[in-house]
């Protein structure tokens, strides 16, 4: 944008992903693959592979793992501007341990986050100028669960956003190991007033939300009882660990219509995490550039379905990959073996 301003800022705990390669089990294995993971960057990292201004705000270790980490997003072409670092003796970059699945045995996550540098963070440490700077304010249901005060941070930063022009954007994400369906019930509800996009999956609404119906009634009624303008929720059907099938619905309220498409079938997944990441950005890529809801469905749902074939947290593919896997889907015809 010619004005300078970020197109997304995202917010959210940056961690360190190790994994145990080829398939080996962390109780076995001797070596860990080391990767940067986290919900938000995946998303602000998405979004900027496909050509629009990202920024992410977050709190990390001023060590060598936090310089990792750093060098990681700006290799992604995200922004550092608003990152902000801990000189504590308790700075500490979390940790997530991931094991592959495959069929029968289901892939695992083991969590070694507690009290993270970004934990501790306060408002006085976010520039005010962040408020004013980006179309959209992305974050999720992981930055508000982390502890009390994350998620009274991340509330009145919402509270900032709205306040400052932004259309703001809200991932449930509900993780049952971090916070209750209580807990995590009553801080979404306290923020839903200032969510412009819902990303909310079926289950979520039906468990923690507490909504009964229909699907199309139950991604309807936040718009009804909130000023929601756009619902999404995703539909994964798992086959194996090693092949999905997927696709989503999307509900426009200003226009009060619902897009959805074809599955994306036998998907050969890799690396599933991040694939709900990727669709987020996929969307929101397709509101900030077109505001058309079958586009943004259409770009979620491709980014989504090629996360699944990329190692790592983070997605890899740019534009010019995703159209033409976009054209690829959307063809009744035979379409090339190779890109080449």
């Amino acid at each position: 944008m010619g004005d300078g301003r970020f197109d997304l800022i995202t917010f959210g705990e940056i961690m360190l992903r190790l994994s145990p390669p080829n398939y080996e089990r962390m109780t076995r294995g001797d070596v860990f693959d080391k990767r940067a993971g986290g919900s938000e960057l995946n998303v602000a990292s998405g979004v900027a592979l496909l050509g629009l201004r990202t920024g992410i705000i977050s709190r990390l270790p001023q060590n060598a793992l936090g310089t990792f980490i750093k060098n990681r997003i700006r290799f992604e072409g995200v922004s550092d501007d608003y990152l902000i670092y801990d000189e504590s003796p308790e700075a500490r970059l979390g940790i997530y341990y991931y094991e592959n699945g495959a069929a029968p045995r289901k892939p695992s996550i083991v969590y070694d986050r507690m009290n993270s540098s970004i934990t501790r963070i306060s408002l006085d440490e976010i520039p005010e100028d962040v408020y004013t700077s980006t179309r959209m304010f992305h974050t999720s249901g992981i930055t508000l669960a982390l502890n009390k005060n994350t998620c009274e941070v991340t509330t009145e930063m919402i509270r900032r956003f709205k306040e400052g022009g932004a259309l703001v954007s809200f991932d449930c994400n509900y993780r049952a190991n971090l916070w209750s369906e209580e807990d995590a019930r009553a801080a979404i509800k306290n923020i839903l007033p200032y969510v412009d996009i819902l990303f909310v999956s079926e289950e979520t609404s039906r468990r923690m939300m507490q909504k009964e119906g229909e699907l199309k009634d139950i991604m309807k009624s936040y718009t009804l009882e909130y000023p929601v303008k756009v619902v999404c929720t995703t539909q994964r059907e798992v086959i194996s660990p090693r092949k999905h099938n997927f696709t989503s619905t999307i509900y426009d309220a200003q226009r009060d219509e619902f897009f959805t498409e074809k599955p994306y079938t036998n998907i050969d997944v890799i690396d599933r995490i991040g694939s709900g990441d990727a669709y987020v950005s996929g969307v929101l890529y397709g509101m900030l550039k077109y505001n058309d809801g079958q586009k943004a469905l259409a770009y979620g749902n491709a980014t989504s379905s090629v996360k699944n074939t990329i190692p790592g947290d983070l997605p890899a593919s740019d534009l010019r990959e995703i159209d033409s896997i976009i054209r690829n889907h959307q063809s009744d015809g035979p379409t090339s073996e190779l890109n080449r």
